[in-house]
C-alpha cells in the first residue's frame, strides 16, 4: 500500500516535469495559432492518443453503481479543464512568463482552501509545505511583475480553476476508470476550445483564412505534438491515475514543481540563464515535495500502528 502511494507521488512528479517543459511548447505554439485553436488541437491530439492506448491496453473497468449516478462528473472535469487552460493561455498574451509561472503555482494555496469546503483538514504540516512551496516559486521566478493587469488577472482566475480541477479529480477517480475520465475531459475541452477558436477568429481583425491556417499549423506542429501527446495525453492521464492514491493537498505540492522543470526547460531549450536564487527556489520546491512524500509514509505508519492497537 505505502509503496504504491510513494510510486504515485513520483508519477505526479513525472507529470509535473512534462508540464514544465510543455511551457516552452505552449509559448512557441502561440506564435502561430490563437490560444483557443492551439488548445483545441492539443486536447484533440491527447484524446486520440488515449483512445489508441485504450485499444491496445487493458479494457477499462465499468463504472460502479455510484458513478453511474454521477455521469455529470466527467463533464464537469472537462469543463474545468477547458476554463483553466483557456484563462492560462489567454493570460500569456498579456503577461510575462515569470509572472504567469508564479501566479499559476498559487493553486498550491487554493487546493487546500477549496478542500475545506469538502471537509478536508488544513493541518500545520499542510501550511508548512505550502509556505515552503510558495518561497520556492517566488525564488524561481525572481521578481515577477505582480502589478494589476489583464494578463495577471486571467492567469490568477486560471489558477483557481486548476485547483478546482485537482479537487474534482480527487472526487471522481475512485469510481471511474482513468482512461474513461481522460477521454471524456479531453474531447469536451477540445470541442469547447474549437468553439472558442471559431469565435476568436470571427472577431479577429485579421479574419479567418484557410490558406493562412495551414502554414500556421505546419509551423506550430512540433509544439502541438509535444503539448498534445505528452502534456495532455500522457501527463494529464498520469495525474488522473496517481491521484487515486495521493490526497489533493499533497498532489498540489508535487504538481507545482512544474515551475522547476519550466526553469530548466528555458535554460536547456531557450538558453535562459539560471541565477542562484532560481536554484535555491528549485531546492525548496524539491524539499517540499520530498517532505510531502515522507509525511504521507509517516501518516500511513501511524495509522497502521493505531489500527493494530485497537
Amino acid at each position: 500500500m505505502i509503496q504504491s502511494q510513494i510510486l504515485s507521488h513520483f508519477v505526479l512528479l513525472l507529470a509535473a516535469a512534462i508540464w514544465g517543459f510543455a511551457f516552452v511548447a505552449q509559448r512557441k505554439g502561440m506564435e502561430s495559432l490563437d490560444p483557443f485553436t492551439f488548445n483545441a488541437l492539443r486536447f484533440l491530439l491527447g484524446a486520440v492518443f488515449v483512445q489508441i492506448l485504450g485499444f491496445f491496453g487493458k479494457k477499462p473497468t465499468s463504472l460502479s453503481p455510484t458513478s453511474q449516478k454521477d455521469r455529470k462528473g466527467p463533464l464537469l472535469l472537462g469543463l474545468l479543464l477547458f476554463i483553466a487552460s483557456s484563462f492560462q493561455q489567454l493570460g500569456l498574451l498579456w503577461t510575462t512568463a515569470g509572472s504567469a509561472g508564479f501566479i499559476t503555482g498559487l493553486y498550491v494555496v487554493f487546493v487546500p482552501l477549496i478542500g475545506l469546503g469538502r471537509g478536508q483538514k488544513f493541518t500545520l504540516k499542510t501550511a508548512l509545505l505550502i509556505l515552503l512551496s510558495l518561497a520556492g516559486l517566488l525564488l524561481i521566478n525572481g521578481k515577477p511583475d505582480l502589478q494589476a493587469s489583464l494578463g495577471n488577472l486571467l492567469v490568477l482566475v486560471g489558477a483557481v480553476f486548476w485547483a478546482f480541477h485537482v479537487q474534482t479529480i480527487d472526487r471522481l477517480t475512485q469510481d471511474h476508470s482513468s482512461l474513461n475520465l481522460a477521454k471524456s475531459q479531453y474531447y469536451l475541452a477540445a470541442a469547447l476550445s474549437l468553439v472558442g477558436g471559431i469565435i476568436w477568429n470571427i472577431f479577429s481583425p485579421e479574419g479567418y483564412c484557410v490558406t493562412g491556417f495551414l502554414p500556421a499549423l505546419k509551423s506550430a506542429a512540433p509544439a502541438l505534438l509535444y503539448a498534445g501527446i505528452m502534456s495532455v495525453g500522457v501527463a494529464f492521464t498520469l495525474q488522473l491515475h496517481a491521484q487515486k492514491k495521493v490526497p489533493p493537498q499533497a498532489a498540489s505540492v508535487i504538481l507545482c514543481s512544474e515551475a522547476v522543470f519550466a526553469m530548466f526547460g528555458g535554460w536547456l531549450l531557450l538558453k535562459e540563464k539560471l541565477g542562484k536564487g532560481s536554484l535555491l527556489g528549485a531546492a525548496l520546491l524539491l524539499a517540499a515535495m520530498l517532505l510531502s512524500v515522507f509525511a504521507s509514509k509517516l501518516d500511513f505508519l501511524i495509522d497502521k500502528k493505531r489500527a493494530s492497537e485497537i
